[in-house]
């Protein structure tokens, strides 16, 4: 059954029947989605268990006389990889939008619409894959039904539409990244050696697994300075560990700083402080 989620209700609708039974043959109403925003524009990091709630927004342009009561009636924002009549995983609302009409005409209303997907990884993405550039689709559903058997008859329609082309966004699987700067303390022109690694979330088996070949910048921040500044790159290795060494010189604090890819978030780590003597 392909999978579609618009509101709760019309999730445990589809669920009953499929999208693989007939539809009702009624006539597409005409919706236009436009100005549909994503994540404010920004790529989607995942890890393994935290829930990453992303806001949407989006212009809704509908038939005056339809009505979108979310109880029989549903439109919104879908995320999909793949083709729009065969994706390979969506991601959508179970919530009720929150629009405001701005505009109106003798047969149009016009509104301001936003909603909020939230993913939940153990329960929507489940392989590499998934770490991709989505498509973003406007859709619509409406469901009659007649459940009540007493009369030993039950009745059962949905009809469906989806337009794509309505924006792209990434989602990316989240990383770590730690250092460690030692000895601690160290005497000054000593060498200090920084150790760190890089791993990154793996959707399918819930962990985070090391990120091999991957660069990562080398900083260093001097104690009372504000900023850092790159003293060098450095290159995860198996298991997505680095380590690199240095001159010591002065009191601060070392860190790895990865800048990320196509499909993986970027990650800072935590400043390791270096007392030099």
């Amino acid at each position: 059954m392909r999978k579609l989620a618009i509101g709760v209700a019309l999730s445990g609708a589809l669920a009953l029947t499929g999208l693989a039974a007939p539809l009702a043959q009624a006539a597409t109403p005409a919706l236009v989605f436009s100005g549909v925003t994503v994540n404010k524009g920004k790529a989607i990091v995942v890890g393994t268990t935290a829930k990453v709630k992303v806001p949407v927004t989006y212009t809704l342009t509908r038939p005056s006389d339809l009505t979108i009561d979310n109880k029989k009636t549903f439109a919104g924002i879908m995320l999909y990889r793949g083709s729009l009549a065969n994706s390979d995983n969506e991601l959508d609302s179970d919530l009720t939008p929150a629009c405001t009409t701005t505009a109106t005409t003798d047969t149009t209303v016009t509104e301001s619409c936003s909603d909020t997907i939230t993913i939940d990884p153990g329960d929507s993405l489940y392989e590499a894959a998934d770490a991709t550039t989505w498509n973003v689709a406007g859709v619509y559903a409406h469901v009659d039904s007649d459940l009540d058997d007493s009369d030993e008859q039950i009745s059962y329609s949905t009809d469906f539409a989806a337009w794509g082309g309505k924006g792209k966004v990434k989602v990316q699987r989240a990383a770590k990244l730690t250092a460690d700067a030692s000895p601690e303390p160290v005497k000054k022109g000593k060498t200090i050696t920084v150790t760190g690694k890089l791993t990154r979330a793996d959707w399918e088996n819930e962990v985070y697994t090391g990120y091999v070949s991957q660069p990562a910048k080398l900083q260093f921040r001097a104690k009372g300075a504000s900023t850092y500044t790159t003293v060098k790159t450095v290159t995860t290795v198996k298991g997505g560990a680095l380590k690199t060494t240095v001159k010591a010189a002065k009191d601060g604090y070392f860190r790895y700083v990865f800048a990320g890819t196509a499909t993986t978030g970027a990650a800072t780590a935590a400043g390791d402080y270096v007392d030099v003597q």
